[in-house]
């Protein structure tokens, strides 16, 4: 008999066990089972070793936006600095595009920094005696790109985000939305494989980083790059995330599709999270599907299993019989007024 061996899924990060323990002989905590298994408040009172980042692992697919969210002092951020080595981890792979670059030396990982990936921080890091067009084009001239080369690059990505006019501004003379803008296009300025973002809109405005998030989904979109974004701010991280990865303690509490936090909360930690969440803003029809009885009557219209049940509720309600839930030409379930309704008319948390 032959076996047929299912290629893995194509991946651009791929960490495992990472460990960041701050503290003297902290390389140890990770070898020890015991120590390990210690809660942090318990490492901390026997060792005097903090644990940021607990025995985290998950991929990051291309073109994927990959969320890492968690409340303060739950190693998210920490965890995105060990990606690209401000941090240097404790223990575990950081692999990216194939290659462990726990095990580069300064050379390669100065140029994985300068070509790979680039961060978007919450404090943008503009040189103040700097023009715009110069902040943007940077990174380029780090590389040794000469001036005509990186101004054209420059001014290209200027005008992705909605900065074209302002080549010739000074930081202080913008807002912060468009100094963040500004961050945004010199990272995007050297092409980078991947992007990662630290909170970078998080001491913006609550209108301005609502555009913002606009603003990093259509470039997603427009550019496809994969992109890793921390955020503290569940709404953010539904609005922009592909994957959420929760984290809590320095540990991974659950790491799914916004639906599958909100349909199948791993603990009573994702749920409280969840809880305030609108559940039809976020829940698709495989969700609320159920399947066919003897006297459904199943000529229908049809609609995909991953139709959020918000966009459905129109087509749902006007229809004279139980919408079909179909993919690739199979009936997966039905959804009738009762699913829809029971979702759509949900008392609101607290209520």
């Amino acid at each position: 008999m032959t076996t047929i061996e299912t290629a893995a899924p194509p991946r651009v990060i791929s960490v495992r066990n990472l460990w960041k323990v701050f503290g003297l002989k902290g390389e140890q905590i990770p070898r020890s089972p015991e120590l390990a298994a210690l809660s942090r408040r318990e490492l901390i009172d026997r060792t005097g070793c903090t644990a940021a980042v607990r025995e985290v692992s998950f991929d990051v697919a291309p073109g994927e936006v990959f969320v890492v969210m968690g409340l303060s002092g739950s190693g998210k951020s920490t965890l995105v600095r060990c990606l690209t080595r401000l941090v240097e981890p404790t223990a575990g792979e950081v692999v990216f595009e194939g290659e462990d670059i726990l095990h580069a030396d300064f050379k390669r990982l100065r140029d994985l920094r300068r070509r790979k990936f680039s961060m978007v921080f919450q404090h943008f890091g503009l040189l103040p005696h700097r023009q715009v067009i110069d902040n943007v084009a940077y990174g380029l001239e780090i590389r040794g790109a000469g001036r005509a080369e990186r101004f054209r690059r420059a001014r290209e990505v200027i005008e992705l985000v909605g900065l074209d006019g302002y080549e010739n501004s000074y930081p202080d003379q913008l807002s912060g939305g468009m100094q963040q803008r500004v961050g945004l296009a010199r990272a995007l300025a050297g092409d980078p494989d991947v992007l990662f973002f630290d909170e970078p809109f998080s001491a913006l405005d609550p209108l301005i980083r609502r555009d913002m998030q606009n603003e990093v989904i259509r470039l997603h979109h427009e550019v496809g790059k994969t992109m890793v974004f921390i955020t503290h701010d569940l709404s953010e991280a539904l609005k922009l995330g592909d994957r959420i990865l929760i984290m809590r303690d320095g540990k991974m509490v659950q790491c799914g599709t916004g639906d599958e936090l909100v349909g199948a909360p791993a603990d009573d930690y994702v749920r409280d999270f969840v809880r305030d969440v609108p559940r039809a803003n976020v829940l698709t029809l495989r969700w609320i599907m159920r399947p066919p009885r003897p006297d459904d009557v199943l000529d229908g219209p049809e609609l995909g299993p991953d139709v959020v049940v918000r966009d459905a509720v129109r087509a749902v309600l006007a229809a004279e019989k139980p919408v079909k839930v179909v993919k690739d030409g199979q009936l997966l379930g039905i959804v009738a007024d009762e699913e829809i309704l029971a979702v759509v008319a949900e008392p609101e948390a607290g209520a």
